[in-house]
């Protein structure tokens, strides 16, 4: 895990964004929040897991599923199966300790 800062985020709202192995952040300062880091770090496992391109894939699909059918960017991407996990887990500092191969499924609508 590579942690970065990247200019073209500042002007975005968009606090950090994952692409293994890299992690890319709007600010520098931001690497001391811990809750947003663990977000992140969650990516990379799921990442990982899914070997890394077929992460990708999946979340351009489902993210496209969620707005066609919901008609709001926002709503599709707190939706997607990966953001529900990193979002219900990211304050639990300890979930990858004991975080299961695959637990994103378990976040599938």
């Amino acid at each position: 895990m590579i942690v970065l800062t990247l200019k073209l985020l500042k002007k975005t709202k968009i606090n950090g964004i994952t692409l293994f192995p890299f992690i890319f952040l709007r600010d520098k300062n931001l690497k001391n929040n811990k809750i947003l880091m663990n977000h992140e770090k969650i990516h990379i496992h799921q990442q990982i897991e899914l070997l890394i391109i077929f992460f990708y894939i999946w979340y351009v699909v489902e993210y496209y599923y969620w707005y066609f059918k919901l008609k709001d960017k926002n709503l599709a991407y707190h939706n997607i199966c990966f953001e529900r996990e990193a979002y219900a887990q990211e304050q639990d500092l300890n979930y990858l300790e004991h975080r299961k191969l695959w637990s994103f499924w378990k976040y599938k609508m």
